[in-house]
């Protein structure tokens, strides 16, 4: 018997978007704020998983990866050290080898109720973003290195710099992990935050959900490169 022809169309569908998932690109969202103020609780992201077929990941990216410590859960933090590179770190000041990495103050906000202190940090290859600190730190700042990463490996952070769990707490993040490159924000709403291991499929169709009714019209489209 001939299938009905809606079934070959929804199988095609399928199959198309499984390619793009695999191959080409794949959403997530964001469930924590270690990535604040670039990336929010509740931004849902495009990650682009082809870009580094064919590049090599620089400083200043934003990536997707498999937590070393555990690839079942995935990370998304900020490249900041790359093959070759001398990273050091002393209080709030990020070395890249062996010089400060330029810091302008930009302004005050606040993370969950503290206040934070924001600045607009500039990496030797001149991408410029903008990370923040707590300006009452609840426990003493981790100095870090110096150490120089070896070939296959990167130096991750967060952009929440007294809130981010990243390299200088579980070590270089290898080149494998890497999922891809964070590209746009294709939506955002106003949603609670969520552990790392609280994120599976469930919970996602939660925020989405809770986004859709409480969306923040002004980040969605954001894009994410440079």
């Amino acid at each position: 018997m001939k299938p009905p022809g809606w079934l070959k169309e929804l199988v095609i569908i399928l199959l198309v978007v499984l390619f793009i998932r695999t191959f080409v690109a794949q959403a997530y969202n964001i469930p924590s704020g270690s990535m604040q103020p670039t990336l929010l609780v509740g931004d849902f992201i495009l990650v682009n998983k082809l870009v580094y077929r064919f590049s090599e990941p620089r400083r200043g990216d934003i990536v997707v990866f498999h937590w070393p410590k555990d690839p079942s859960i995935d990370f998304v933090k900020r490249i900041v050290g790359v093959p070759g590179d001398t990273v050091e770190i002393r209080g709030t000041q990020l070395y890249i080898n062996g010089k400060p990495v330029p810091m302008r103050f930009v302004g005050r906000g606040n993370d969950m109720g503290s206040p934070v202190l924001k600045y607009e940090e500039t990496l030797p290859n001149g991408v410029t973003h903008i990370v923040q600190f707590y300006e009452d730190p609840p426990f003493p700042r981790m100095d870090f290195g110096p150490i120089t990463i070896p070939d296959g490996f990167y130096f991750v952070m967060g952009d929440n710099r007294d809130n981010s769990e990243d390299s200088r707490y579980w070590g270089l993040l290898p080149r494998e992990n890497i999922v891809g490159k964070v590209f746009v924000i294709y939506f955002s709403g106003e949603v609670p935050p969520l552990n790392s291991t609280d994120v599976n499929a469930l919970t996602g169709i939660r925020q989405i959900l809770l986004a859709l009714l409480n969306p923040r019209w002004d980040r969605i489209g954001k894009p994410l490169i440079w």
